[in-house]
Parts: C-alpha cells; structure tokens; sequence
C-alpha cells in the first residue's frame, strides 16, 4: 500500500512583537471624513499604500499624504510595501483631484509624494509641477515635494523646482552599506547630488531628508549620513523606526528606544539642521507643516 505523504504549506516566519512604544491606537470613526474625501476622488495615499502607523492619528485629524503617478513602482525598495510591476498611464486630471482633495479637507499645508518611475523619460517630473500649480491655484496652501530621484536627470529636477515647492524633500533612507537591499537600484551619491542641486539652483528653498533605523545600520553610519546631508546643505532631517509592512519585506533587525532616538536627534542638531525630528514614529510627512515652520 502506498504511503500518503502530506505536505503542510510553509506559514511566514513569525514578525517580532513590537515594544510598548510602537503602540498605537486603533482607526476611528474620525477617520471617516478623510478616507471618503480619497475614496470619492479615486486618489493614492502613501498613508495606506506604504501601511503608515501614523494613519489613524492623521487621516482623524483631515490630513494625508498624496501620492502621485499611480500606485505601481518600478524599483524593488526591500523597505516599501507599494506594489511593484507594470506601471500605468498617467492620468492627466490628477493634478486637479489632489488640489480638490486639499480644498475639501482645509489643507494649508500640502505634502506630495510619488512612485518612481523610471520608465517615464522625465520621471515625472512635469507631473509633479502641475500638482504643485494646481494645488496652490486652488487652496493657496503651502507644498512639500517628496520626490523620487528621477534617475539623477537634472533637467528633471530643475523642473520641479521651477514649480517653487516650499520644501523640497528626497529621503536618503537608509546608510551606504545596506543600499544593496534596502533601496535597491537607488545610488547613494545620486541622491546627495540631488538635494545639492536643489540649493544651488534655489539656495533659499528648504531642504529636507529622512532616515529608517532599524534595518542593521550602526548609529556611527547615521551620524555619518547625516553630516554628509549638511554638506550638501539639507536642512530638515526625519529619523524614525523601521517597520515592516508585511513578511514581504525586510524584517526589523532591532526597535530602537525613544532614549536613543533623543540621543541621535540632539547629535544631528549640533551638526546644524534648522529641524531634526527623531523618534520611533516620525516619518517624512508626519506633522510637515510645522517641522518646515521651524527653517
């Protein structure tokens, strides 16, 4: 007689329990206004599509962060659990749902986001100068720009900074070492090169750039990334925890306490940033508007 031989599907290694101060409280029905304001004008959220921890305490509060040029990204990031593929068309009304979306929740302080796309020649850049333009056309708020790296295309850049963003931000993400499988395809000088751009070109626009702990870096590698930020005259900089979306992306290699969040974020400010924000739930957006009335 023959054997059966029964094989049980592998279960996902399990995620490590978060600490006491990674908890946070659970979505509300103050949620609600924000969430059908995105719903109805069929607008991407980086707060949903990168599972945000802070999305509950904003999207109550009527605040989110767009995310432009659709909801596919061309770059494996091993951090970012936006879906990764064949991009789509960009759709060319875009511009005028975020602005709408601005004007619905009272928005004064507007932050921009996007995928990379680098199968676009100028990735995206003319996208984003419309959004900015449209959004100041419509709610006279003030705009922050995340942007990709536009593959280092500097007349990608010099069009977006046309637009006279209020803050022009590029995060930098993680150190040097762990770029190979944090932020894959990304180059780390490229994105220094970039925000050195910004103030050549407009030496009065703000500056800004964050960093994820939490992924294997030593805090010696921080600091480091953080002094050459400055030497490129970057003058925000976010450092917050890393958490992992889901088991498809890189696990946590350590939950740094607040204490040493305090720490590195005083030693980042003796190296002259206008604004450092650091703790475990700071992200780039979170709380924008005021980190950029502090420059």
């Amino acid at each position: 007689m023959q054997q059966l031989t029964i094989v049980t599907p592998q279960s996902e290694p399990p995620r490590r329990r978060l600490p006491k101060w990674l908890k946070r409280p659970l979505p509300s029905s103050e949620m609600a206004f924000t969430s059908n304001v995105i719903e109805d004008l069929q607008l991407e959220t980086v707060c949903e599509s990168a599972k945000c921890p802070n999305r509950t305490e904003c999207w109550a509060q009527k605040t989110a962060t767009f995310m432009i040029l659709g909801n596919v990204c061309t770059r494996p990031c091993g951090f970012c659990s936006v879906p990764k593929g064949k991009t789509g068309e960009i759709l060319v009304d875009e511009p005028q749902r975020v602005a709408e979306a601005a004007a619905r929740l009272g928005l004064q302080y507007v932050v921009i986001t996007c995928v990379t796309r680098d199968d676009l020649p100028d990735g995206g850049a003319e996208h984003f100068y419309e959004c900015i333009h449209a959004v100041r056309e419509r709610t006279g708020a003030e705009v922050e720009v995340l942007t990709s790296d536009f593959r280092g295309n500097r007349k990608s850049i010099s069009r977006v900074i046309e637009a006279r963003p209020d803050v022009f931000n590029h995060n930098m993400e993680s150190v040097p070492r762990l770029y190979h499988r944090v932020r894959r395809n990304a180059v780390y000088q490229r994105s220094l090169d970039l925000l050195k751009q910004v103030k050549d070109e407009c030496p009065e626009m703000p500056t800004k750039s964050g960093l994820m702990l939490g992924l294997g870096e030593t805090i010696e590698e921080v600091l480091d990334v953080a002094a050459d930020l400055r030497g490129v005259g970057c003058d925000i900089l976010t450092i917050g925890q890393y958490l992992q979306p889901s088991g498809q992306q890189l696990p946590v290699e350590r939950f740094v306490p607040p204490e040493e969040f305090d720490q590195l974020g005083e030693q980042c400010r003796q190296l002259g940033f206008s604004m450092v924000a650091s703790g475990p739930f700071v992200r780039s957006s979170y709380h924008a508007g005021e980190m950029a009335s502090h420059v």
